[in-house]
């Protein structure tokens, strides 16, 4: 459930959602945190659940000093009020067995608030692409059929590719066998994007192909993937240092190696 920072719930109506699927690199959840670091958005609540393992830490992005030290939880909501963008990050990962009720509270959640429409960030394994898959950059989307008739020419001029279905059971030819959607690695994405075809949400999913290890080229490469259909900033090609880096990606891979065992 939601609960609002202040003593009155913020209205999200007619907002743009994004968040994150908790998935192979974590790129999504990189990607969200260069969009929060650099447009300054503002906490307004957070996610209270049981289904994500519970964990507590430092503000990821202080201003000063004053406020390093500010708690902060495992799903918080960001707002850019003057752009229509609400953020959903998620820190922690979803408790195995919870994963359907995490996502039923997340569709109900985003029906009950409004927002005009959803993009999830994702990734999946590219170690596992069929041949069709290894065509191309590897950047692909996947529209819910409510988002398909307001978005589908704007991707289209993008060039943006969809992601492709595969065979159940690679190697063998079976006429009657229907290609399945598969996100390996892709945590709740392709679940979330099931469940919101059911109830007509207008969702839509940007993933990358990804391997593990320093992901962060892969989160500025998903995030400026998103700018060029949202515009969240001007020409962030042209100028790839626009998007703040968080002060937390200085403990990304740890603290370092301790001299005193030297």
């Amino acid at each position: 459930m939601f609960i609002a920072l202040e003593n009155s719930s913020p209205s999200f109506k007619d907002f743009t959602l994004v968040m994150p699927a908790v998935a192979v690199g974590n790129v999504g959840q990189l990607a969200v945190d260069l969009i929060v670091s650099t447009l300054h958005m503002s906490t307004v609540g957070h996610i209270h659940t049981d289904c994500l393992i519970p964990m507590a830490g430092n503000n990821p992005y202080p201003t000063c000093k004053g406020d390093a030290e500010e708690m902060h939880t495992p799903a918080e909501v960001y707002t850019a009020p003057e752009l229509k963008l609400a953020v959903l990050q998620i820190r922690a990962p979803i408790i195995q067995n919870k994963s359907k009720r995490f996502r039923q509270l997340i569709v109900s959640w985003i029906k009950a608030s409004g927002f005009s429409r959803t993009v999830v960030l994702s990734s999946s394994h590219a170690y596992q692409r069929d041949d069709k898959q290894l065509q191309g950059a590897p950047l692909r989307y996947l529209l819910t059929p409510s988002l398909l008739k307001v978005s589908a020419e704007a991707l289209k001029e993008l060039g943006w590719r969809e992601m492709e279905r595969v065979a159940a059971f690679p190697g063998l030819t079976d006429a009657n066998a229907e290609p399945r959607l598969y996100i390996p690695g892709g945590g709740i994405t392709k679940g979330l994007y099931t469940d919101s075809c059911a109830e007509d949400l207008p969702l839509a999913v940007l993933l990358l192909f990804c391997s593990e290890g320093d992901n962060i080229p892969d989160a500025f490469t998903l995030v400026n993937q998103l700018n060029d259909w949202l515009h969240l900033l001007d020409n962030p090609s042209q100028e790839p240092n626009k998007w703040k880096v968080p002060a937390s990606w200085s403990l990304l891979f740890g603290s370092g190696i301790p001299p005193a065992l030297f």
